[in-house]
């Protein structure tokens, strides 16, 4: 019987699907949790706690929005690689990968 999944392995997991994000397009943390087969929060949570060295910029709320704490920093990086914004929103149904997360 195998039990819950070592959080090292989730965490890897998180960064590859995110590496594989390309440049101008964004993802949101639900579609990469269903990728790794985690919840939202546990994206999040993997990104918060290391996720520097991969393009986390590119990982947004399902509603298109940054989290807060990072949200001036994220949209910056975003608009750098012409990702459309309407108004503090990304537009997922332009960018969003794999596809538009609804």
């Amino acid at each position: 019987m195998t039990g819950p999944p070592d959080p090292a392995d989730v965490d890897e997991a998180v960064y590859d699907v995110v590496e594989a994000i390309p440049p101008g397009r964004v993802s949101t943390y639900g579609a990469i949790g269903r990728l790794v087969g985690v919840g939202p929060r546990r994206v999040a949570r993997a990104l918060s706690g290391g996720g520097a060295a991969v393009p986390w910029h590119r990982v947004v709320r399902a509603d298109g929005t940054a989290a807060e704490p990072v949200r001036v920093r994220q949209l910056e990086l975003l608009a750098a690689e012409g990702v459309p914004l309407r108004g503090p929103r990304v537009d997922l149904a332009a960018v969003g990968w794999p596809d538009a997360d609804h």
